[in-house]
């Protein structure tokens, strides 16, 4: 197990957080980016959420790639054909597809 993990969302800047569409339902359990829909929007809730969680044993960074992706990412996407957006865990694949607090937070557990 380790001490920290290293959570990185890619995406456009103007992607949505996810193919469902933001409801009152919230299904995503975030509600600070209610109605909003959109992928940076949903990242800050999300950090917000996860360091009031983990502190800083969970560190989040967000990688637009509308300019053009970095090495790693790119190759993750030539091997992979992720869903995006892409969700890495310690540079681990998760397949999510969207920005979602359950399903991140159980891959976050798995490392801790």
């Amino acid at each position: 197990m380790k001490s920290s993990v290293i959570v990185e969302i890619v995406g456009l800047k103007t992607n949505d957080c996810s193919p469902f569409p933001c409801d009152e339902n919230r299904t995503c359990g975030l509600e600070g980016c209610y109605l909003s829909g959109k992928l940076v929007d949903a990242f800050n809730e999300l950090k917000k959420v996860l360091h009031e969680t983990y502190g800083n044993r969970v560190e989040l960074s967000l990688t637009l790639i509308d300019e053009g992706a970095p090495a790693h990412i790119k190759a993750i996407i030539e091997r992979d054909y992720p869903p995006i957006p892409l969700v890495l865990v310690n540079g681990r694949v998760t397949k999510i597809g969207r920005i979602t607090l359950d399903r991140i937070k159980a891959e976050i557990e798995k490392d801790l």
